[in-house]
């Protein structure tokens, strides 16, 4: 069983930034594409950003896009998700997940395949960031 846990969320002001970690429980994590999404109350798990297994290629959702920076240090099998300029509306519960999707050659389906929570293999059990005006 493979084991992913989220730390670093909490309390922040508009304008503020946080750090969160994500760590597995297995080197194996480090051959899965990895990434956060979030879930704010009564909605759907929403797609934040993600980064290849390599570690060199990460993409965003629109919304956080030039504000949050997602990165991955395969020797601590740690993912962060640094958030600057944060917003009321990015106040959520933030996941981490892991995938073993199959890497696509067209770089535009595998980004579209990284960005559904369905295709991923692991969760951690999120932590909460609230962000107030």
């Amino acid at each position: 069983q493979v084991l992913l846990v989220e730390s670093g969320g909490g309390l922040a002001k508009a304008g503020d930034s946080l750090r969160l970690s994500c760590t597995g429980s297995q080197r194996t994590l480090n051959s899965y594409a990895m990434a956060w999404f979030r879930r704010a109350p009564g909605k759907e798990r929403d797609f934040v950003a993600a980064v290849y297994w390599s570690g060199d290629s990460t993409f965003y959702a629109d919304s956080v896009k030039g504000r949050f920076t997602i990165s991955r240090e395969k020797r601590e099998n740690t993912i962060y998700l640094q958030m600057n300029g944060l917003k009321p509306e990015d106040t959520a519960d933030y996941l981490c997940a892991a995938s073993r999707a199959p890497i696509s050659a067209d770089a535009l389906t595998y980004r579209a395949t990284l960005a559904n929570p369905s295709n991923y293999n692991y969760w951690g059990q999120g932590t909460q960031v609230t962000v107030s005006s």
